[in-house]
């Protein structure tokens, strides 16, 4: 078990990686460097060697290597973001970037951009690797840390130029770690579940655009671009996508069928979400295939019609169901509007019946023996899609203690993201025991 001074680290990290700013506002506009280098030296204190690679300047990036007691055994990546989304200071209770620790009357809580999703995550695998230092500890497989940039956007300057550029460095790297599983989640009548991400959907951010013809606003005018696109908005925003169940998703529902007492009928799934209680939102958005207008750009003066209209999708694709989606699409859109990817990933699934995975629930209910630990598909996406591309199997791993009525997804990319103090320590404790054993 991690000693008392990594428990008071894992705090001090997570603030201290939160005063730095490193806001990815997409489109190349980051800056990761400043943590990087931070990380860095966490790990040379360890005895850790750990290198900065970068595809464009401060888009930084940190690779290192632990030799496992078993050396010849397959090797884990245990990584983690270090850009966040931005923060508007204005809408917050306390500055999103300043680390504060407030008392809640429970061991505190701390604030700022990057608390959940996921610096957390990245001051735990450093204290955890300290820890070991301290005490001569190996963990049994070889372990490769990687701390990425531009997570939050596209991943070209982070895990999608290590994957091309430094594919050397995961060499022997069979099953990944990271993000968005493993943290407490309330489902009622004293339920603690911990949902351990075992899939995710592919993304697919669109592009649409409709021609027409210009002129005076005055003027009847049947080839109006604004008209055609606003149809096709429509369309793809009321449409209903079938239900299409992948392996994860039905393990997921087996399993939380089980804790409420109800059978997993399949064919009537949606009764089924119905009886699961607050747990139905840890699976009723990796049912379908989905797309989400997000953004529109048309004319420049109220009198005039324009040419070009444009609009941009949040799309999201179950793994099997990529062609269905276009298809989909195509429909949607119809012969007056254009579509095309402006990022497409394809999604993710992981065995839920592996040596890891029994390793991640065992991890869990040692440190809360009343707890669930069950599969679940994330909605959106993370790095394990690139490292998916070196044969790396991702799981999303990053365990916290939460008290009931936090509000995890609603505060990861939220005002007033936070985490609690012990629940922090829950999480180190957790993930070492995971990472020692795995």
């Amino acid at each position: 078990m991690v000693d008392a001074q990594a428990l008071d680290e894992v705090v001090t990290f997570t603030s201290e990686l939160i005063r730095i700013d490193t806001t990815n506002r997409g489109g190349g506009d980051g800056n990761e460097r400043e943590a990087a280098e931070y990380a860095v030296g966490k790990l040379f204190d360890a005895g850790i060697e750990g290198a900065i690679v970068e595809k464009a300047p401060l888009r930084s990036n940190v690779i290192a290597r632990i030799e496992g007691s078993e050396p010849d055994a397959p090797a884990l990546l245990v990584h983690g973001h270090l850009d966040v989304v931005p923060a508007e200071a204005a809408d917050w209770s306390v500055h999103p970037f300043s680390g504060e620790i407030t008392d809640d009357g429970n061991g505190g809580m701390l604030w700022g951009r990057g608390a959940l999703d996921m610096k957390s995550m990245d001051a735990m695998v450093l204290a955890t690797v300290r820890s070991w230092a301290r005490e001569g500890v190996k963990p049994r497989r070889p372990i490769v840390i990687a701390f990425t940039a531009d997570e939050e956007a596209s991943a070209e300057y982070g895990a999608g130029y290590l994957a091309e550029s430094h594919a050397d460095a995961f060499a022997g790297c069979t099953e990944g770690v990271s993000e968005s599983g493993g943290f407490t989640f309330h489902g009622g009548n004293d339920l603690r579940i911990y949902p351990i991400a075992a899939g995710e959907r592919g993304t697919a951010w669109l592009k649409l655009s409709a021609r027409g013809r210009a002129g005076h606003g005055s003027k009847a005018n049947p080839d109006n671009a604004v008209s055609k696109l606003a149809a096709a908005i429509a369309r793809i925003g009321a449409h209903e996508w079938p239900v299409r169940l992948t392996p994860t998703v039905r393990a997921a529902l087996t399993e939380l069928g089980a804790l409420y007492g109800a059978e997993p009928d399949f064919a009537h799934v949606d009764d089924l979400i119905g009886k699961l209680g607050p747990a139905a939102q840890l699976v009723e958005s990796t049912l379908r295939n989905s797309a989400n207008p997000t953004v529109l750009h048309a004319g420049y003066k109220v009198n005039v019609i324009p040419e070009h209209a444009n609009a941009e999708v949040d799309g999201r694709m179950l793994p099997g169901f990529e062609d269905e989606f276009a298809a989909t699409m195509d429909e949607l859109c119809g012969p007056d509007v254009h579509w095309e990817f402006q990022h497409r990933t394809s999604g993710l699934g992981a065995p839920v019946d592996t040596p890891t995975f029994a390793a991640m629930r065992e991890a869990i209910r040692k440190f809360d023996p009343d707890g669930h630990p069950v599969p679940f598909c994330m909605s959106g996406g993370t790095d394990a899609k690139q490292f998916s591309e070196l044969g790396i199997t991702g799981y999303g791993f990053s365990p916290l203690g939460l008290p009931p009525e936090f509000g995890y997804g609603r505060l990861a990319h939220g005002v007033d993201e936070r985490v609690p103090v012990e629940g922090l320590r829950f999480g180190l404790r957790v993930l070492d025991d995971f990472l020692r054993h795995a």
